[in-house]
């Protein structure tokens, strides 16, 4: 990974945010909160996280409320959220899915599994990221173009005519360069010899 992505670490125990960031240090960029209200807060702010590791079983805000608040929000509901438990306690899988976490790990960690998931999730929600900043740049042409039968311009929406090249460089992402075909060639320059490939 070229770019060094941050993660957000949120758990009320120390002792886990030690561990987790032990294991993450290397490869991301690391951000804590030892409640749900402060992770709000770091998610809100000039630099949001690429992935969040969740405790569920906090004080005040359990992970589930945080999460149910992360994707109401339309600036953060895409983070992806991997949610943290420990094998003793009851983890409701259904329930995390459906609020929008992509995924879940248990206490006692595995270095392994924790840094397999979250270089995955984290390269998927790159991706997407690109993927829809790369939308948002494109401009496509649709729907019916009235052009003019002599001349080829093209009317566009406020009623004037244009070229067809202004058209179509105003309206796509698309450049021009000009040259002139084999049959316009013989009829405007008939002194030049035009060699075909056939």
């Amino acid at each position: 990974m070229d770019k060094k992505f941050s993660v957000l670490i949120v758990d009320d125990e120390r002792y886990d945010i030690k561990v987790l960031t032990e294991f993450l240090h290397d490869d991301y960029k690391i951000m804590a909160a030892k409640n749900g209200e402060q992770a709000l807060k770091i998610v809100q702010g000039a630099n949001p996280p690429d992935l969040i590791l969740l405790d569920i079983m906090m004080p005040d805000i359990d992970g589930y409320e945080v999460c149910t608040r992360l994707k109401a929000d339309k600036q953060t509901r895409d983070i992806p959220v991997i949610f943290v438990t420990a094998v003793s306690e009851v983890m409701d899988a259904a329930r995390a899915f459906e609020l929008g976490a992509v995924d879940y790990v248990t206490k006692p960690f595995n270095p392994l599994t924790i840094k397999a998931r979250v270089k995955t999730h984290v390269q998927l929600y790159n991706t997407m990221q690109e993927l829809k900043h790369t939308l948002l740049k494109v401009k496509t042409l649709s729907g019916l173009l009235p052009i003019c039968a002599h001349c080829k311009k093209i009317r566009d929406d406020k009623g004037y005519w244009n070229q067809i090249e202004s058209y179509i460089r105003d309206h796509s992402e698309a450049e021009f360069s000009h040259s002139i075909c084999q049959d316009c060639a013989k009829k405007h320059y008939p002194d030049i010899d035009i060699y075909d490939d056939e």
